[in-house]
């Protein structure tokens, strides 16, 4: 892909992940009202939803997904597949767990923490990690030229599949 088409799609996937840890990072201060709370975690879930839909329309745009050979590609990029799916199911389970209790309380600074809670905000954050540096990875990755033209590579991964 030309470097002055990709570089739009490259900012605005960072734009993408530097909301996410933003939001990830820093919502929990802004718990002083559950409405705030709410509409901080659609934007999060829904910035997630977008980096995925970004990263399928790269996908779509590479040679060897319209030469048929999706499976590279799948092959290539599944551990990115598979942790950001972990980690939306995390985060959409946090933020609907976090504010099921906070309106069953109905006060937004009472300390409702139990140890499950606990356990998947954990969790949450360290697979966080996990998709920050594999998300990142395969903006970049994506960007490399062999993906958008027929080459050797791509004949002998062909050869492969047959």
């Amino acid at each position: 892909m030309l470097v002055s088409r990709y570089r739009p799609i490259l900012y605005l996937q960072y734009l993408l992940l530097f909301l996410d840890l933003f939001l990830n990072s820093f919502s929990n201060l802004m718990r002083f009202e559950n409405v705030v709370l709410l509409v901080l975690y659609v934007i999060q879930d829904v910035c997630i939803i977008f980096a995925v839909i970004v990263v399928f329309l790269v996908f779509f745009n590479t040679y060897i997904f319209q030469a048929g050979l999706v499976s590279i590609l799948i092959n290539k990029f599944k551990w990115t597949i598979i942790v950001t799916f972990i980690y939306f199911v995390l985060c959409v389970g946090l933020h609907v767990w976090e504010m099921t209790m906070r309106w069953a309380v109905d006060d937004p600074t009472a300390y409702i923490w139990n140890d499950g809670f606990r356990a998947i905000f954990a969790l949450q954050k360290i697979v966080s990690v996990l998709y920050y540096y594999f998300y990142k990875r395969t903006a970049l990755r994506l960007g490399d030229p062999r993906f958008y033209e027929e080459s050797e590579w791509v004949r002998q991964e062909f050869e492969k599949r047959r």
